[in-house]
């Protein structure tokens, strides 16, 4: 079976993706986007959205990536349910050398240009009732949602620089935070290490271990251990933050695309060029900083213009290659 060509292909949905597909769309691309394992990404499964522009009153994550997703599909982006399980970019494409994605292993499909917007999962402590309040207390995105815990006393989990950083802007809105550290040191640096230390409302608890988080249908404590002394005891918070890292989605690019340490995908400085021509990458797949949705929405943009630019030099080399 011929594969089918596609002018631009988008991988992922979430803010970068749906702002690709409104941006290319308008550009007369006709861009397909995969929606992939989580169609709407992270934001699905988040409630009260207050930062994000044009909402003055809040929305609700799902509500927000309905929204998107009817604005691509306005402009004519072809959404598709699909997960891409396997890629074969090239470093020299042409128009009888386009890259290639298989969707679901049983679709197989090329591109003059692809568009990775897979996005980063949260990783979690693996907790039941992590999981079963999460969006009613527990969250992985202090600077998403500490506004809505002012005034109040949270625990936040994690023991590196960006759970120091979670720590220190939830301690400029809380009146307590419970900074709980596994271990009997911390693996930040010593510049955090000394800006959570001397935060008068952050009280570090080393040897600790989460239990379980509790509450019926929003966190009201959170039950630790020493590991140590094996005491346990009851922290009276409202809000549980997890802050133990993230991993992109980015495996299946690992055979071709350069990726950071940790697994994100490098970007030429100012740009969301990849090392492969035509290959582009926004949103957290390749922002391991912000990860806010709106500075996904930006990459996402960015990814569609180099994307619009590329095609145009791809079409004139294709002609001289012709002629």
């Amino acid at each position: 079976m011929t594969p089918e060509h596609i002018k631009c292909l988008i991988i992922g949905s979430g803010p970068a993706g749906y702002t690709a597909a409104i941006y290319a769309a308008r550009a007369g691309m006709n861009p397909v986007l995969y929606q992939g394992a989580q169609p709407g990404g992270q934001l699905t499964i988040t409630t009260e959205v207050d930062n994000f522009p044009g909402y003055p009153d809040g929305v609700q994550g799902p509500q927000m990536m309905q929204d998107l997703e009817a604005q691509a599909r306005r402009f004519g982006t072809d959404i598709r349910y699909g997960m891409v399980t396997g890629v074969e970019f090239t470093e020299q494409p042409a128009h009888d050398r386009p890259h290639r994605v298989m969707v679901d292993d049983k679709i197989e499909i090329t591109a003059d240009a692809v568009l990775i917007s897979t996005g980063a999962s949260a990783k979690w402590l693996g907790l039941p009732s992590e999981m079963r309040l999460n969006g009613r207390g527990v969250s992985a995105c202090a600077v998403c949602d500490g506004f809505f815990f002012r005034g109040q006393d949270v625990a936040i989990v994690g023991a590196g620089d960006t759970a120091a950083e979670e720590a220190s802007y939830l301690a400029n809105l809380c009146r307590k935070v419970y900074m709980l550290v596994r271990r009997d040191e911390m693996r930040a640096s010593k510049f955090m290490q000394h800006r959570v230390k001397t935060a008068p409302n952050i009280e570090i608890l080393f040897n600790t271990e989460t239990l379980e988080v509790l509450g019926d249908d929003e966190v009201s404590g959170v039950l630790v251990k020493n590991s140590v002394t094996d005491e346990q005891r009851t922290l009276d918070v409202t809000g549980f933050f997890v802050a133990i890292g993230h991993k992109p989605n980015t495996d299946i690019f690992g055979n071709y695309l350069d990726r950071d340490e940790n697994g994100y995908i490098l970007t030429e400085k100012g740009s969301t060029r990849t090392n492969i021509p035509g290959v582009f990458a926004c949103g957290d797949a390749q922002d391991n900083i912000y990860r806010q949705a709106v500075t996904a929405a930006g990459t996402g943009c960015m990814a569609a213009l180099d994307a619009e630019r590329y095609l145009v030099t791809l079409e004139v080399q294709n002609q001289e290659l012709v002629l």
